[in-house]
């Protein structure tokens, strides 16, 4: 009889508020401005939690460890923010795939502008 290791699918993160020095401008990072954050995470792990927080991935601590990342760095790009904070949990945090959406405010004749980032572990 062969044996399947069943994943769980994913867990995501909605519209989790961040403060970060971003913007092309010296200006416009001159102090944080209000961003969006939509995370989703693949586990790299089974479906097998006995309903302990200790097997499977904390989204707590993916939010925390999201904040603080985004307080302690400056970038000029959305897309260079959201590709790190993508990489970063792919190396802290025990999943296989992240997408990470970031979203500005910084059109008066739009209500954001948003970059999704994808990166996945390497296989092997």
């Amino acid at each position: 009889m062969s044996h399947f290791r069943v994943l769980i699918d994913y867990i995501h993160i909605e519209q989790l508020a961040l403060r970060a020095r971003i913007g092309v401008s010296e200006q416009e990072r001159a102090e944080p401005q209000r961003i969006v954050c939509n995370i989703t995470i693949s586990p790299n792990i089974g479906r097998d939690f006995a309903d302990d927080v200790a097997n499977t991935v904390d989204y707590s601590a993916v939010a925390d460890w999201v904040k603080q990342f985004a307080a302690q760095s400056e970038f000029r790009l959305i897309e260079t923010l959201a590709d790190n904070i993508a990489k970063g949990l792919l190396n802290d945090f025990p999943i296989r795939k992240a997408v990470v959406e970031v979203r500005k405010f910084v059109l008066s004749d739009a209500e954001f502008v948003s970059v999704t980032v994808t990166q996945q572990a390497a296989v092997g």
